[in-house]
């Protein structure tokens, strides 16, 4: 009606409030248009410009709404609504000197709202001014009146907040006297005995116990980390019957920690051998005692032990002779398969270990743990159709598995379909889980906005104190930093081998498959891409019937439309135009959040490697150097760095200086050969080392190819790590050409290694070989997973 009248037609705030209202209606082009209108008509009204910053941040531009919050308080500085809503993105962007001043100002205008109180003192206690935190909460807690004796929980949750700062500020004695004189008006009773007993003890103030606790474990079990020898044997013979006669399922995993301790290992293992003897034999733990009788489930508590006891020590056989025993005798517990599915896992043998854990599975449907691992070991054999259809058993009906898991951000299941997705070489759908596992913590880190607000009025300080400085740190969690390393990992293989749309029919006949072979690779890409269509064309017609049914807010209706345009799809992920760009944004995260880690930095060398930046590769170099000086991928990356140098003479003359400097002092004026032959000198009983060492041999000189594959095939038995990871980190090496064309010394080695681990479906004969070749160039160096993808090796 306004906008009608000819005379306020151009009404720059009615303009904007217009703008505003049909951003509600979900027409952002056309609200955009009209606040910039009214910005431009009347661009020294407060209006405006805070309504400008409302549409900023309705589009998560917090950067640009500041602004325009900040040019709107020029024109009305008192204004407690723009104040409110500017001190809300500060603290969502951590500017931490803004949000005080902001707060300041607040607590100015309004100095009987609590929540002007809380918000100042926040802001000193994220700034570790502590002292100021401090009289600030204990100013603000005098104006409250609560009776002595009557418990309030917000004036509960203000005692425990304050007391916190004290501890965070090191004010112990303080902080014991504080929560003592209030522990009446404490509503979490639990809580003020954990502080108690913290700061007791930080201020060495012991208290006998006057109870015993005849029936906990802790106080027989922690002795035996103490005591040795004769001692430790009597205390383990005591702790292992107990808990031998009563079935304690968990008894291993409560003694795992003693296995670093050899002389101990030994006499846990003749105790349970002689028991396991014992009772086979008169159903007691030892033939000279006399009294009552074991029953019979000692003897298979006993059998499960030891089964954990030889996986732990590598000893698989024995280990499967001991679980096939148990199940032998007790078919339906579920805990016996578990086990051997576990063993099957170890030994390498990822299908036969998803086969076992199936058949746990299926003795109890209704368990979702067992559920998850067997869903889990299919995704580690590569099962994804399989782990799929045993999630759903779990999921919403009426949307597929993959779909519902993604919506309630079930993180496990997409970094395990990342792994999976990533040996099989399906590169855009590992891209495109990686994603999804990104934008789930960029929702994270944005569903924390309305709590600054919620939680200033509810009082639930601790809690938001807690969770800002969880955000603070959140892309530092072990499924974002999987999910990023799989990432650049990917879109390194993509820069180096650059997908087109011819280039999948030539990588399979690059394989050297048999005719038989090759129509059956055609045959299922065919099927695949016949239920991609499929798949395609049902999301489709879930998305129309979603639009027709669902009756939610104008908002959400928007937001939902903009996530279907954002869609992810494989075929493009994989073809991106700059994937060392793509690469470089999951790799900020990491260098700002898991700097200690030195795989952050060696992922970064591999792409300004590539890239060739030449200081920044220097910058990647030390700060692994720093790390671990003697780590195996590091040592490659410092050959192919020195040697990149070298060959680049044309750098500008500081650079060269800064890049001879700092080169000198890590390679301590020795050039690479010697470097490289130190390096193989200095870790001659590790297999991971002489692979690297090995390697660099071959890339420096490719005429010493025999010497080198002859270091990296070492098996005798000085080698102190020959287990299935490393085992299979060679024979991918000896695959990929890292050594060249290797094809006998593969043969050999293969042969060597199944004679020491028969198990291991990576290095079986005949059939599997054949396959073996194929699947082994989908291996990656993600630790996380590397010494369970040998399931691959194997596939029909």
């Amino acid at each position: 009606m306004i906008l009608s009248n000819p005379k306020f037609a151009e009404h720059g705030e009615t303009l904007a409030m217009k703008g505003l209202t049909l951003n509600c209606l979900g027409k952002k082009e056309e609200a955009y248009e009209f606040v910039r209108k009214g910005l431009r008509n009347d661009v020294k009204s407060h209006v405006c410009w805070h309504v400008y910053g409302l549409l900023q941040r309705a589009d998560k531009k917090y950067d640009e709404a500041i602004k325009c919050y900040r040019n709107a308080l020029k024109l009305d500085k008192d204004n407690l609504q723009i104040l409110r809503d500017l001190s809300l993105l500060q603290i969502q962007m951590r500017d931490l000197e803004g949000y005080r001043e902001t707060r300041y100002q607040l607590l100015q205008l309004r100095p009987t709202q609590r929540a002007s109180w809380i918000g100042y003192a926040i802001a000193y206690h994220l700034l570790k001014d502590y002292d100021m935190a401090l009289k600030l909460l204990e100013e603000f807690r005098q104006t409250q009146q609560v009776p002595p004796n009557k418990i309030d929980y917000e004036y509960s949750e203000l005692i425990l907040y304050q007391n916190q700062v004290m501890r965070e500020a090191d004010l112990f004695q303080e902080s014991l006297e504080h929560i003592e004189t209030y522990e009446k008006q404490v509503c979490d009773k639990l809580l003020v005995e954990e502080i108690k007993g913290t700061l007791e003890e930080r201020l060495q103030i012991y208290e006998e116990i006057s109870q015993q606790h005849p029936r906990a474990i802790s106080p027989r079990r922690l002795p035996l980390n103490l005591v040795p020898g004769a001692k430790f044997r009597e205390l383990m013979d005591k702790f292992l019957r107990v808990n031998f006669s009563k079935g304690c399922p968990p008894l291993f995993t409560t003694l795992k920690s003693l296995y670093y301790d050899a002389e101990k290992i030994s006499i846990i293992q003749e105790l349970v051998t002689n028991y396991e003897a014992s009772l086979k034999k008169c159903d007691l733990f030892s033939p000279y005692e006399s009294g009552e009788k074991e029953p019979p489930t000692t003897l298979l508590w006993v059998q499960y032990f030891l089964a954990q006891h030889f996986d732990k020590l590598g000893q698989y056989s024995l280990a499967l002779d001991y679980i096939n025993a148990a199940i032998a005798s007790t078919p339906t517990l579920i805990e016996l398969f578990y086990m051997k599915a576990k063993i099957y896992k170890h030994i390498g043998n990822l299908r036969e270990a998803a086969k076992w854990m199936d058949e746990a599975q299926s003795l109890d449907t209704a368990d979702r743990f067992v559920n998850s691992k067997c869903a889990k070991y299919m995704l580690r054999a590569n099962m994804i159709k399989e782990a799929e259809e045993m999630c759903s058993k779990f999921t919403r009906e009426g949307t597929s598995a993959m779909e519902n898991l993604n919506e309630m951000q079930c993180m496990w299941f997409q970094t395990e379909c990342i792994s999976a997705y990533q040996r099989l070489g399906r590169y855009g759908d590992a891209l495109k889980k990686c994603h999804e596992v990104e934008r789930h913590f960029f929702e994270i880190t944005d569903d924390q906005f309305d709590f600054h607000t919620y939680c200033l009025r509810k009082m639930t300080l601790r809690a938001y104190i807690d969770l800002l400085r969880l955000e603070d740190v959140l892309r530092r969690h072990a499924f974002y930093f999987r999910a990023a390393r799989s990432a650049i990992e990917i879109y390194l293989k993509l820069y180096d081998n650059p997908l087109t749309c011819e280039s999948k029919q030539q990588e399979i006949n690059a394989e050297n498959l048999s005719a038989k072979e090759l129509k059956k690779m055609l045959s299922k890409q065919r099927r695949a891409q016949k239920k991609a269509k499929l798949e395609e064309e049902r999301k489709y017609t879930e998305r129309e019937r979603q639009q027709k049914n669902q009756k939610k807010k104008k908002d959400e209706e928007e937001e939902e439309t903009s996530d279907l345009k954002e869609e992810l799809t494989p075929e493009k992920l994989e073809r991106i135009e700059n994937p060392l760009e793509e690469a470089i944004k999951f790799l900020i995260p990491l260098k700002n959040l898991v700097a200690d880690n030195i795989d952050t930095h060696l992922l970064a060398f591999e792409i300004y490697f590539r890239k060739g930046k030449f200081l920044l590769m220097l910058q990647s170099v030390k700060r692994a150097f720093a790390i671990d000086s003697n780590n195996p991928w590091l040592h490659e990356c410092l050959i192919k760095f020195s040697k990149s140098v070298s060959n680049h003479s044309n750098l500008p003359d500081i650079v060269s200086q800064v890049l001879s400097q700092e080169m000198q002092k890590i390679f301590v004026n020795k050039d690479v050969e010697s470097f490289n032959e130190d390096f193989l000198k200095h870790n001659a009983t590790s297999l991971q080392h002489l692979l690297s060492g090995a390697k660099m041999m071959y890339f420096l000189d490719k005429s010493r190819q025999e010497k080198a594959i002859a270091i990296a095939t070492r098996l005798d038995e000085t080698i102190r790590d020959k287990n299935v990871k490393t085992l299979i980190k060679v024979s991918e090496a000896l695959l990929d050409g890292s050594f060249g064309n290797c094809t006998s010394q593969y043969e050999e080695y293969r042969v060597a290694c199944h004679n020491l681990l028969p198990f291991t479906s990576a290095f079986l004969p005949a059939v599997s070989e054949v396959h073996g070749h194929g699947a082994a160039r989908n291996l990656t160096s993600n630790s996380d997973v590397l010494a369970n993808e040998i399931g691959n090796l194997a596939e029909s």
